[in-house]
């Protein structure tokens, strides 16, 4: 569904300006234009936007909530809870990638701040991002050091899915060669230091607003998963970096959206990988990751099948 053809309620027309929608004399340049998508995560998007209005704190920025059809009170509560918040409500799902392209496009701040309902910004993490884009005029894109619930780091950085690269995921070749400054998936990368990679998770990511409007929004070819590997690929097919860094830290729940439909969100997962192959690689490069998947899957049966018969006290976990 395309972006243009959702169906839209009016939006307030208040800017959160300083964080917190206060009333200026004079208009003040937006520095941030944060957005926010909703899908039935009405607590956790509240809690999303508190802590949000708190890092934003005298920064000059817009908030927009984009609720994608939620039906447990999503966009009442944002209504009456944060007037300053510019609000879009969609009838329906429109997909994550298309309900951002509609506040991005009207969006008037320097830098866009995407960020998901299940993540909370640490103070400061904003403003870390903000000085990191300024300190580094080719850099497009930069995701902060995502953490776990727990305080754990969760990984946030990859490099882009191939064809090549599944089959080494799939046949465990990556063991050999994790060091490798060129092939490997940062995955032994402690997420310690500034980095330019490949693409940051889309939990949470600053982008400049010129990249939009030079490089284009989401594809909405994606409904959910993969458009931010797409995104930021394009954008650095177009001379653009892409950068990590951890003095930006953020808490990410994951999963929050789908949280009781995991079959419903494995399905949208795969199917938008699947767009991605055929769109970067080809039919051929689709073909040959859906191989490397069933040849890996077929010996991780065999393995475990094997674990079952040779050790009855890993049986359960092996059956399942």
């Amino acid at each position: 569904m395309r972006v243009e053809s959702m169906p839209i309620e009016p939006m307030t027309t208040e800017r959160a300006v300083g964080g917190l929608g206060r009333p200026e004399a004079a208009p003040v340049a937006v520095v941030v234009s944060a957005v926010i998508v909703s899908f039935n995560t009405c607590k956790m998007t509240a809690d999303c936007l508190r802590t949000l209005f708190m890092d934003l704190g005298d920064v000059p920025a817009e908030v927009f909530v984009v609720d994608n059809g939620s039906t447990d009170g999503s966009a009442e509560m944002v209504r009456e809870q944060f007037p300053q918040v510019r609000l879009i409500v969609n009838k329906e799902n429109a997909g994550f990638g298309a309900a951002n392209n509609q506040a991005m496009a009207l969006a008037g701040g320097e830098f866009i701040l995407l960020l998901n309902t299940d993540a909370f910004p640490e103070p400061g993490a904003v403003g870390e991002l903000i000085g990191y884009l300024r300190r580094h005029p080719t850099t497009a894109v930069v995701g902060p050091r995502l953490l776990n619930a727990d305080g754990s780091l969760q990984r946030s950085c990859f490099r882009f899915p191939s064809p090549v690269r599944c089959w080494m995921e799939n046949l465990w070749v990556y063991s050999a060669v994790r060091h490798h400054p060129r092939i490997s998936d940062y995955s032994h990368w402690p997420h310690d230091c500034e980095r330019n990679v490949d693409f940051v998770v889309g939990a949470c990511l600053l982008v400049r607003r010129e990249i939009v409007q030079k490089v284009g929004a989401f594809d909405p070819a994606f409904f959910m998963y993969s458009e931010e590997i797409d995104w930021q690929r394009r954008i650095r097919s177009a001379g653009w970096e892409v950068a990590f860094t951890p003095a930006a830290r953020v808490k990410h729940l994951g999963g929050a959206s789908g949280a009781g439909e995991k079959s419903r969100i494995k399905r949208h997962f795969f199917d938008s990988l699947d767009v991605y192959e055929f769109k970067h690689h080809g039919l051929a490069g689709l073909v040959l990751m859906r191989m490397a998947m069933v040849v890996g899957c077929s010996i991780r049966a065999l393995l475990w099948s094997a674990t079952y018969v040779a050790s009855p006290a890993r049986r359960g976990v092996a059956a399942q």
